[in-house]
């Protein structure tokens, strides 16, 4: 019998209970008279780009949750090969962003989820495709990692072709030096496509380190020309070796800091014709073979083979060795612009140059310039060759 009465006292009370809830949402629902829409709204996404526009490697590739936020766990997927990139997400967890270069040509997806109120998602899936650029532009750096290099080496970038867009270039390289030394980029003529020199208002301090950082892989040269690859170089500065040459003297004098390393004598270009004249100004010494073959045809020679030579200008100007001036070396000036040596004397030098030693000629008629060739950084004034770089008005 009392088990019989049990049911109907629990069914009242649960009836009872839900017109009680009924009657409550009712009246949530209900604002002077008229109904109001209590269902919790999902979150919206936004990607950027938008559309179906293609970003480059570097562009911002973003999505972003409104109305709620992005769970952990989004991720950036290369469809092609299934591997994620980095992406990094705001404190609010409202925005994801990829963290690391994407690749041209690729196309990835987003996928996760946003987290809403009253327990509402919404899934991400969305795919962006990078751009495929027609060229790409690459650069040779001039100083290998590791380097040891002389006082008055500039750094070099040599690149495949024009950069049009050289401020966004140059924002792009960082150079480092430890100690601290006051340098500048310059932009000098096209050569078969751009180049950019880095190099300090003085000479360097011997052991200084030099580190240089370009972030140029996807980014636009201008054009929708794009990096190919980031490129380093990190190297140091050796000994202080100074060449000083004064054509009048017909001798020069290897300097290693304020001590005179060798004093050799030599004979400078004849100066009959301007194309014999050794130019004045700060060369710098680019390559040295022990063996070179020279020519030159204004002269009436070919081939000539010629002993531990040390180039020092792209006109033509090397300190070697020539037996057939020994005579003159040291009384007077026969060559047609070269600075010649005896071959023993020629072999010390040799052994002491390393690429960036600066060698100060003097005492002759023409100075150094750009018709010398590539290195003629140091016959540039410092207000000029700030000038000369891409960001010195902006």
């Amino acid at each position: 019998m009392f088990d019989m009465l049990r049911a109907p006292l629990g069914r009242r009370a649960f009836l009872g209970v839900s017109v009680a809830s009924v009657a409550a949402v009712a009246a949530a629902c209900t604002r002077s008279g008229g109904s109001v829409e209590s269902k919790a709204q999902a979150p919206t996404l936004s990607y950027t780009p938008t559309g179906d526009t293609k970003p480059g490697p570097l562009s911002t590739v973003s999505v972003k949750a409104e109305g709620g936020t992005l769970r952990p766990g989004v991720a950036l997927t290369n469809i092609a090969t299934g591997k994620s990139v980095k992406v990094a997400a705001t404190p609010d967890g409202t925005t994801y962003t990829a963290a690391e270069p994407l690749g041209y040509g690729a196309t990835y997806r987003w996928s996760g989820f946003a987290d809403g109120p009253g327990g509402t998602w919404t899934t991400l899936d969305h795919t962006v495709s990078v751009v495929d650029p027609d060229s790409t532009m690459s650069v040779v750096v001039n100083v290998a990692d590791g380097a040891e290099v002389g006082i008055a080496a500039p750094l070099i970038l040599k690149f495949s072709g024009t950069v049009r867009d050289k401020a966004a270039v140059e924002r792009a390289l960082k150079v480092t030096t430890t100690p601290p030394t006051e340098g500048a980029w310059a932009w000098l003529p096209e050569d078969n496509g751009s180049r950019a020199h880095w190099r300090p208002k003085e000479y360097y301090a011997p052991g200084t380190k030099v580190a240089m950082q370009g972030a140029l892989y996807g980014l636009d040269h201008g054009d929708q020309v794009y990096g190919a690859a980031d490129v380093t170089s990190e190297f140091t500065i050796g000994r202080a070796q100074i060449v000083k040459a004064s054509a009048p003297s017909h001798r020069i004098r290897v300097m290693r800091g304020d001590q005179v390393y060798l004093d050799l004598p030599c004979s400078y270009g004849e100066a009959d014709l301007p194309r014999n004249v050794t130019r004045s100004g700060i060369h710098v010494v680019s390559e040295k073979h022990e063996d070179f073959a020279m020519s030159n045809p204004a002269a009436g020679y070919f081939n000539v083979r010629e002993r531990w030579a040390v180039r020092i200008s792209n006109n033509g100007e090397f300190i070697h060795a020539n037996p057939q001036t020994v005579g003159n070396q040291g009384a007077s000036n026969v060559t047609n612009g070269c600075i010649n040596l005896s071959l023993a004397d020629a072999e010390s030098y040799f052994r002491s140059a390393i690429y960036g030693d600066p060698v100060e000629v003097s005492g002759t008629s023409i100075e150094l310039s750009a018709a010398d060739g590539d290195i003629y950084d140091w016959a540039i004034d410092w207000p000029t060759w700030q000038s000369m770089s891409a960001l010195h008005r902006t």
